[in-house]
């Protein structure tokens, strides 16, 4: 039975999530801090774009390929935030925000990751 690519989906997806909140929280962290410039997190569909998805060769004289290994860059916004007095760009409001969609994203990834795998163990029992 070939892996079921959704799990492995959840799972970049969790990952990326994981690396956006330590994003935010270093910017929540440093809200004070003169000069700091706010990172972000490139959007996770630009992470799958930037993945190319080809199939894996099972015997030798298949053809050949795989999915390549991207990682997640993060970036500062330059202009996207107005700059304090102190030359900063965080806007606290903005990545309490950010903090919220990350949560409700991994909420909805947990929901369909154990919504998945309970049709999966339905499948196996019937």
């Amino acid at each position: 039975m070939q892996p079921v690519n959704l799990f492995k989906l959840a799972s970049q997806q969790s990952q990326w999530l994981a690396v956006r909140q330590s994003a935010i929280a270093g910017n929540i962290a440093n809200v004070n801090t003169p000069g700091y410039g706010t990172a972000e997190i490139e959007p996770f569909e630009k992470v799958l774009d930037s993945r190319r998805v080809a199939m894996n060769a099972t015997q030798q004289g298949h053809f050949s390929g795989g999915v390549t290994n991207a990682g997640f860059s993060v970036r500062n916004e330059d202009g996207a935030n107005s700059v304090l007095p102190s030359e900063n760009t965080v806007v606290l409001e903005n990545e309490l925000i950010k903090a919220n969609e990350v949560r409700r994203t991994f909420e909805l990834n947990t929901a369909i990751v154990k919504a998945f795998h309970r049709m999966t163990m339905l499948s196996v029992k019937g």
